[in-house]
């Protein structure tokens, strides 16, 4: 019995990976740092000092110190929050998967590798009732960020549940990944610009074009769960 949904939330809750590739990509191209639009996508999922010690190491050949990745999350954090200043856009179909999810009477975990408060603080206001503050697990709970388990074995530890009755819903590759090293039946939601192959290539048990895909297939991907 399904007893979990473990939601990534950029990507899947949110609209919000344009604006997260385009403050990285500006933040460390005023660095001298060599990266893609798309380089970040395949990042998805990372914490954001992974991230700059990967792309440190790849342009300058070592990493970044701790100061220096403090103070470039911090840069890239302002820029993104300047890009979402309006309001940021919940995912189509979002609200509509998460209320099919609550009347099924399971619970709805957040699992992401964001540190970006100017999201999280925005979930009641998208999401009403929807999400525990006291079960969701971000950049700031991990030592290791997606694709190492370790997130999706933290979120499985506070809502209880054991990896083979829990669902993941994804969409990028490394997020894949990391659910399905924990063992969880994973759903990709392909809502950003990467081709299908990689996802499946990631192990994604199931894919959807979006996530009002998934709200309308719902029913088909979970075993009805005990309240």
């Amino acid at each position: 019995m399904i007893k979990a949904v473990l939601f990534d939330m950029d990507g899947v809750l949110y609209d919000s990976m344009p604006s997260h590739v385009r403050a990285w990509n500006e933040t460390m191209s005023s660095l001298g740092v060599n990266a893609s639009e798309e380089d970040f996508y395949m990042f998805e999922g990372r914490t954001g000092h992974s991230t700059i010690d990967i792309l440190f190491n790849r342009t300058f050949g070592h990493g970044a110190t701790q100061e220096e990745k403090k103070r470039i999350y911090e840069q890239k954090a302002k820029r993104f929050i300047e890009l979402e200043s309006a309001d940021p856009k919940p995912m189509p179909g979002a609200f509509e998967v998460l209320k099919k999810v609550y009347a099924m009477g399971l619970q709805r975990v957040i699992v992401t590798g964001s540190g970006q408060a100017s999201l999280f603080d925005k979930l009641d206001l998208h999401f009403p009732g929807m999400f525990d503050k006291n079960k969701m697990v971000t950049a700031y709970d991990v030592q290791y960020g997606k694709p190492h388990p370790e997130p999706y074995l933290m979120g499985l530890e506070k809502s209880g549940v054991m990896p083979d009755e829990a669902v993941v819903v994804e969409n990028a590759p490394l997020g894949v990944m990391s659910a399905v090293a924990a063992g969880i039946f994973t759903i990709a939601v392909n809502t950003g610009p990467l081709k299908d192959r990689i996802l499946k290539d990631a192990g994604a048990n199931i894919i959807f074009s979006s996530m009002t895909e998934l709200a309308n297939n719902i029913e088909r991907c979970f075993t009805r769960p005990l309240r």
